[in-house]
């Protein structure tokens, strides 16, 4: 059995981290599915899906890495063919990546007491975002 359902996020752009947990244990309890895979998927080439533990230190270290790993202020040949200046957010995403497969037993997430389910928005503007969560089970 599949379920498909989205979820609806606004961000601030700019490596913004938003805990998207409750939603995707909400949908998980609507689906009645005890055991099985929740597959979560931002759509967009400039947002990432990953797991965190979702404090404020914690948040400014992941922020703080992607800013060291790919900065902001050099050149990309992506903004020299588009001139949009988000070249950078578009390589964070690539390494990041745009999904996560989470499994799922007696229907609940088997997630770390202290891990929760983030998007990061990358991109140099505020966005609307849409992830697809499909839950895979039985």
């Amino acid at each position: 059995m599949t379920r498909l359902e989205t979820i609806s996020v606004q961000s601030k752009g700019w490596c913004d981290i938003i805990d998207i947990t409750q939603q995707v244990n909400s949908i998980l309890e609507v689906s009645e599915m005890r055991d099985g895979i929740a597959v979560v998927f931002v759509a967009g080439s400039t947002a990432g899906i990953t797991t965190i533990e979702y404090e404020p230190g914690l948040l400014e270290d992941l922020q703080s890495a992607f800013r060291r790993m790919v900065p902001e202020n050099i050149s990309y040949q992506h903004d020299n063919r588009w001139g949009d200046g988000n070249g950078f957010s578009h390589v964070r995403a690539s390494i990041l990546g745009p999904s996560l497969a989470l499994p799922f037993a007696s229907g609940k997430l088997l997630l770390g007491t202290w891990q929760q389910i983030v998007l990061v928005d990358f991109d140099n503007r505020p966005r609307a975002r849409r992830v697809l969560v499909r839950i895979i089970g039985e």
